[in-house]
């Protein structure tokens, strides 16, 4: 009798097991929209990489986001089982580490993928303009053959100070005044060259240098973002301190946009045509930030 009711239990937990798992397959279609929905957002996946080294407070996380929207974000955070929420401290869960784990393994093997790469050409010229920030240069476009679409990202190492830029798969590459961008659909932009005798310098710099690494057949190690000082990004703001961006001075909102406080937008006197140079070598700085 003894041994039966032992059977019976076994079994009742092993049928209590086996339901566990079919309601959680069940339930990962709604975690993994949750999940991505949650990743979707350039903030929330600032919280989550800062949380990669251990505990934070509230606090520290509000020095890094914006304060206003911090419990927000931290909410849908916590809705998709990404961290642990208590009093003011948060921490990954145990599946927000392994998620971040994975993520930094794929990205891992995707970096060293650079076989399906092929030389490239630069096609002729096709468009020389005056350039909207400064009309004494020009701009000029051209195309590359074969798109660097799904390799792009690998070439950032490449150049000393370059942004590679997900939502518009393309790489922007500056080289003192001149500001390159590379688009994933093979078109080329040069903004602030002298004469199109130098556009086309620049343009046989990029295809020599992308095609030694191409000849390597080895993608380049990934490297750190190129540090923007704060003094730098004040050199190129409006040094009025107007106070119509609702801060103190300029130095203030540099300060407020090296923290990713606010945004670029937020000076409309950059958007004035004598401010206009400067607004395009303030957005270029901003995406190393």
């Amino acid at each position: 009798m003894v041994r039966s009711c032992e059977w019976y239990t076994a079994r009742r937990s092993c049928q209590k097991k086996e339901l566990q798992q079919v309601l959680k397959m069940s339930e990962n279609p709604n975690e993994t929209k949750l999940v991505n929905f949650a990743m979707a957002n350039s903030i929330r996946r600032k919280i989550i990489n800062f949380l990669a080294d251990g505990y934070r407070s509230t606090g520290e996380i509000g020095e890094i986001v914006e304060k206003a929207t911090l419990g927000f974000h931290l909410k849908i955070l916590k809705d998709a089982g990404l961290i642990e929420l208590e009093e003011e401290t948060v921490k990954l869960s145990e599946y927000g580490t392994n998620f971040l784990k994975g993520k930094k393994e794929k990205n891992a093997e995707e970096i060293t993928d650079f076989s399906q790469a092929k030389p490239i050409e630069i096609a002729r010229v096709k468009q020389v303009l005056p350039c909207i920030a400064d009309s004494s240069k020009l701009r000029v476009s051209a195309n590359m053959t074969p798109p660097l679409s799904g390799v792009l990202k690998l070439l950032e190492p490449l150049f000393p100070r370059s942004n590679y830029s997900d939502r518009k798969d393309s790489l922007i590459i500056q080289k003192g005044e001149i500001i390159t961008t590379v688009y994933g659909s093979g078109k080329v932009s040069i903004r602030m060259v002298e004469n199109e005798d130098e556009a086309k310098e620049e343009l046989e710099r990029l295809k020599s240098i992308i095609n030694e690494a191409i000849a390597k057949g080895v993608a380049p190690a990934p490297r750190e973002k190129a540090k923007v000082d704060l003094i730098e990004i004040y050199k190129y703001l409006p040094q009025t301190n107007c106070g119509k961006c609702g801060e103190q001075g300029c130095y203030s909102f540099a300060i407020k946009l090296m923290a990713r406080q606010v945004a670029l937008e937020r000076c409309t006197l950059l958007k004035e045509p004598e401010y206009a140079s400067k607004q395009e070598h303030l957005q270029v700085l901003t995406s190393y930030i």
